[in-house]
């Protein structure tokens, strides 16, 4: 039987919102990710990391930004024990400079995903997926990587059609 697995990479704190900078208790990834949770028959691992990032919004640019360039990949907290049992990863996460949050490489290069399926969700405040298809594909070679879903942040809350209809497309529902 087919299962499907939600990872996903979010933070809360300050984030830049409606042209202005505003705090959330929860990260917009996060509260998509929860969404298709409840939509679709899934279990759901959130990609965390060891060191944490500050709450303060450009705190988190400036070491997003470091990590990018550095080509870090942070330590996370805790490992998908059973991934070989899913045919399906919905991979959600922030557009941060330019593509995924390097958290997201750690995670890609942790797992074989040959002849897995994985869905590109992205939450963003503007710039869309970026580089970070390209990213997926390159971290996970023999993976299918299906039709993306690119999320504005600030419609995080609201996008419960645009996510049905986008599972639908992907074989999800």
């Amino acid at each position: 039987m087919a299962k499907t697995l939600i990872a996903y990479f979010s933070h809360a704190g300050q984030n830049y919102s409606h042209g202005s900078i505003r705090n959330l208790n929860v990260g917009n990834t996060e509260v998509v990710a929860k969404k298709i949770n409840e939509l679709i028959e899934s279990d759901i691992f959130y990609i965390d990391t060891v060191q944490k990032y500050p709450d303060d919004h450009m705190q988190k640019i400036e070491i997003a930004k470091r990590e990018f360039n550095e080509d870090a990949r942070p330590e996370l907290t805790a490992r998908v024990e059973n991934m070989d049992e899913y045919d399906t990863v919905i991979l959600a996460f922030p557009n941060l400079w330019t593509t995924m949050p390097m958290a997201v490489f750690t995670f890609l290069e942790s797992y074989d995903f040959s002849s897995k399926t994985i869905c590109p969700l992205i939450t963003h405040g503007g710039s869309g997926f970026s580089n970070s298809l390209n990213d997926i594909k390159r971290l996970a070679p023999g993976a299918r990587v299906a039709e993306g879903l690119a999320i504005n942040g600030d419609n995080a809350a609201n996008c419960d059609k645009e996510v049905e209809k986008w599972l639908r497309k992907v074989g999800l529902k």
